[in-house]
């Protein structure tokens, strides 16, 4: 008898509506869509999400810097919209907003990205929402959060990682402040905010109120940055950026006869493992090196020692000897090189890019929910949707509008 993999979805029953855009409001309904959340994005009639109009764009036969037909979906937006349903909805139109308030009446979640204060001036922030749904767990997004001094600004990520001081200590000793190669703020926020929503959903269960979440990207990377102790080394005078070294060690990127490894020597334990492997146990007897401090302060020196030991080495020899000796150490690894790598594909990390416009993948590819459950399969990743792809499921299943009032709506501008 073959054994059915078993399927699950843990946020099947939550409703999650969303006035988001570009990146992070996006990515947040996103990750609870991969848990089973039913999640309605809301946009502009006619243009949609801004980032549905950044190229490229992607059909099942390549790639095109202009959107030849609708059906040809930016890549931007099919890596950042899966699994959402989208309706158009003119949130201007008086008419527009009581359809919106109708439906979060019907909603466990809503999740926006605008700048502070724009839902509220609308009349759809959370205190006139949660009028007319106690229980609403409203997520509201943004630079620099809700309060402070610095809540009026416009950001988008590399703006906060400048101001939130990830720039400060990202690049060399001897360069500028240097941004980190991807959206990082946009991207790490939305963890905070999901399970933040999570959290909130726990506690409704309990008392039955809901709540409002204001969830700073500013706020996310600072505190990060914070785990680590900066402070200390601003006190030592130790130079914040320190490229691809570190101020414990030695730890970081080496080279070898034909690429470089990084590798992490965190304890006195570790250091004794790496002369072993290096065959340099006279490492171990230099009081320079003889403990983790002593080589804190000696660290340039002792990162020449092992480094001229790497040097006589290739990639796999000096892995293999690392690993023997239970050193940590890895390859650093090219972006194509991660992508014919099976490991992420076998464990769903990488998918295909799928849009709702075609039956098959389009070029390019998204990234998956980088937890297994031994539960079952999460959801299968559903394509990005058309705009306003929904408005007929959704304005008839969850308000009970027919087909002529949508149409009606849509003569009127209202969706």
């Amino acid at each position: 008898m073959v054994e059915v993999e078993k399927s699950m979805a843990p946020l099947s029953g939550v409703r999650v509506l969303g006035v988001t855009v570009y990146l992070a409001g996006p990515f947040t309904m996103m990750n609870l869509a991969r848990l089973g959340a039913e999640c309605i994005k809301v946009e502009i009639p006619g243009t949609g999400d801004p980032s549905r109009g950044n190229g490229p764009f992607a059909s099942p036969d390549g790639y095109a810097e202009t959107q030849e037909s609708e059906k040809h979906l930016s890549t931007r937006f099919l890596k950042r919209a899966q699994g959402l349903k989208s309706v158009t909805l003119n949130l201007k139109h008086s008419k527009g907003r009581e359809m919106f308030m109708n439906m979060a009446k019907k909603s466990d979640v809503v999740v926006e990205n605008l700048s502070p204060g724009a839902m509220k001036r609308l009349g759809l922030g959370y205190q006139d929402v949660s009028s007319v749904n106690p229980g609403i767990i409203y997520a509201s997004i943004s630079g620099y959060g809700q309060s402070g001094s610095h809540s009026h600004r416009k950001a988008h990520d590399p703006q906060i990682q400048g101001m939130s001081g990830l720039m400060d200590i990202n690049g060399s000793e001897d360069g500028p402040p240097t941004r980190v190669g991807f959206y990082i703020g946009d991207l790490v926020t939305p963890l905070f905010a999901c399970y933040s929503i999570l959290a909130a959903l726990r506690e409704k269960e309990r008392t039955g109120t809901g709540q409002y979440l204001d969830v700073s990207m500013m706020d996310s990377l600072t505190s990060l940055m914070f785990m680590e102790n900066l402070e200390e080394a601003i006190m030592y005078g130790e130079p914040l950026r320190q490229g691809n070294n570190s101020r414990g060690g030695p730890m970081g990127l080496y080279h070898t006869k034909d690429g470089d490894i990084t590798l992490t020597v965190a304890s006195d334990d570790q250091w004794r493992r790496l002369a072993i492997a290096l065959d340099a146990q006279n490492l171990t007897e230099d009081p320079r090196f003889a403990t983790f401090i002593e080589r804190n302060r000696n660290v340039t020196e002792a990162r020449g020692e092992v480094q001229d030991r790497l040097s006589c080495l290739t990639q796999d020899e000096a892995i293999e000897l690392l690993e023997k000796n239970k050193v940590p150490c890895g390859l650093v690894r090219t972006v194509p090189e991660i992508i014919d790598d099976p490991h992420f594909w076998d464990r769903g990390t990488l998918q295909p890019m799928r849009s709702s416009a075609f039956d098959e993948p389009v070029p390019g590819i998204a990234s998956g929910f980088p937890v297994n459950f031994s539960g079952g399969r999460l959801p299968k990743p559903q394509g990005a949707p058309l705009l306003g792809e929904h408005n007929g499921e959704v304005y008839c299943d969850v308000l009970g509008l027919s087909h002529d009032d949508l149409i009606e709506y849509q003569e009127e501008g209202i969706v």
